[in-house]
């Protein structure tokens, strides 16, 4: 229970307590002014409430947290002996993505005209990196 008086959550507990008590509040007030006769106000007579219970959902939820990371980081085995290797974890199978680095020819061994036109033109820009697209001549 510690870790939840450290200042950085003396901080986060305070935030909560008043934005609950402000958006309480709030809706208390747009019930006061529902009963008044603003039809309007009933809306956000609940949706004051709502944002006051999420503020307590995120910080309950920050608070189990903070609570179950702490007992992860007790459970970690020792250090290994001086001089052995560290003990590395995979971070997960991947499987190796295969790129075909020779052009494929068509089947027929026909060029297509706009095809050959384009790689010109990539060609053309390859060779003038400067260049901006709009200088090719061709």
């Amino acid at each position: 229970m510690k870790r939840l008086w450290t200042p950085a959550w003396i901080v986060r507990h305070v935030a909560m307590v008043v934005l609950v008590m402000g958006f309480l509040g709030l809706g208390w007030w747009q019930v006061t002014r529902a009963a008044e006769g603003n039809s309007l106000s009933f809306g956000y007579a609940i949706e004051w409430p709502v944002f006051a219970g999420f503020v307590v959902f995120v910080w309950w939820r920050e608070v189990r947290h903070t609570l179950r990371g702490g007992r992860r980081q007790t459970a970690t085995p020792p250090p290994a002996a001086a001089g052995s290797e560290p003990a590395t974890e995979p971070l997960g199978v991947r499987r190796p993505v295969r790129v075909s680095r020779v052009p494929i020819a068509p089947v027929d061994g026909a060029q297509d005209g706009d095809l050959a036109e384009y790689n010109r033109y990539l060609s053309w820009l390859n060779a003038n990196p400067g260049a901006r697209p709009g200088d090719y001549p061709g």
